[in-house]
């Protein structure tokens, strides 16, 4: 259990299983980034594709900048939590104390910056589009040895659909969402890595 959760915390992804209407052509960079930077909160059910193609689903919620929570539903027990520039992997399971990480060495800090510049020099490495969706390929300029993530959008109007993170070992997950509910409030004690499987809604 506690391999499949250290895997997710460098291969967490968002995307929509709905089906995903035609944009009408490449989103630029700047409108990415813009989408990225205008979503502040949300929360939305996702179905997790983990490397050795086993299937998770859960809960994930989003306060940008610099949060986000992972909650998996049985028969996993895992919970990822981004907060305080710290990446919390707890096992409700394990007797073993919660893994931690710094949050600056996952993808996963790119997308939560509290500015997104896709523009920046030598972040992004691809920007495709199929016709259907725009593909962007990011990394962290100074430290590309930290892995990938790679974004998929739909536009009309912008919206994220699926998230792919490569991590510096070579492991794959591809992360999908249903409907976010964008938008409210979310407690800050969601993202409490002190105790991240302690939390009273």
């Amino acid at each position: 259990m506690m391999r499949f959760v250290t895997t997710t915390v460098l291969a967490i992804g968002l995307g929509l299983a709905a089906v995903m209407p035609a944009a009408a052509d490449k989103l630029p960079l700047n409108a990415i980034s813009g989408y990225l930077n205008d979503l502040k909160t949300a929360k939305g059910e996702f179905t997790q594709i983990n490397d050795d193609g086993s299937i998770s689903t859960g809960t994930i919620y989003i306060k940008r900048p610099g949060k986000v929570r992972f909650e998996y539903n049985a028969p996993d027990s895992g919970i990822v939590v981004a907060g305080s520039n710290t990446v919390v992997i707890y096992d409700k399971k394990s007797n073993q104390p919660a893994e931690t990480y710094p949050l600056s060495k996952t993808p996963l800090s790119i997308i939560l910056a509290a500015n997104v510049n896709l523009g920046q020099a030598k972040m992004v490495t691809g920007h495709n589009y199929d016709g259907t969706a725009t593909t962007v390929r990011a990394q962290d300029p100074a430290h590309p040895e930290y892995g990938n993530i790679e974004l998929k959008f739909t536009g009309n109007p912008v919206e994220l659909r699926q998230w792919i993170i490569n991590d510096g070992n070579g492991t794959k997950t591809t992360v999908v969402l249903g409907d976010l509910q964008k938008g409210g409030s979310l407690p800050n004690k969601l993202f409490d890595v002190g105790s991240p499987g302690q939390v009273n809604r």
